[in-house]
């Protein structure tokens, strides 16, 4: 049974730092790694991906420059650290994992996902 599990968001004051951890267990291999967002006023907006095994990084215009993901093979764990957060970057994150190739910035690319965490930027 696949599962992914986010962690690490919070409330932090704009300007601040978090990093999202996103530890996956019963995948034996994937193409891609990503984060999305999601708020009730909006559609679920790609943040960031990478490709499992080369390491090539993806991001969404809005967070380009400020969001950093990476992944560590061989604990399974994706990470997103975001630096100079704004209120508008808060929404309930969540990590995908793509095990067909495709589209690293679609979502309906993507197999499996988190549960979700929240992340609320304050002004």
């Amino acid at each position: 049974q696949v599962q992914l599990v986010e962690s690490g968001g919070g409330l932090v004051q704009a300007g601040g730092s978090l990093r999202l951890s996103c530890a996956s267990s019963g995948l034996t291999s994937r193409i891609h790694g990503g984060w999305f967002r999601q708020t009730p006023e909006r559609e679920r907006e790609f943040v960031a991906a990478i490709t499992w095994r080369g390491g090539n990084t993806y991001y969404g215009d809005s967070v380009e420059g400020r969001f950093t993901i990476s992944r560590d093979s061989v604990k399974n764990t994706m990470y997103l650290e975001m630096d100079n957060l704004k209120p508008e970057d808060t929404a309930v994150y969540y990590c995908a994992a793509a095990t067909r190739i495709g589209g690293a910035s679609w979502s309906q690319d993507y197999d499996y996902w988190g549960q979700g965490t929240q992340v609320t930027v304050s002004s």
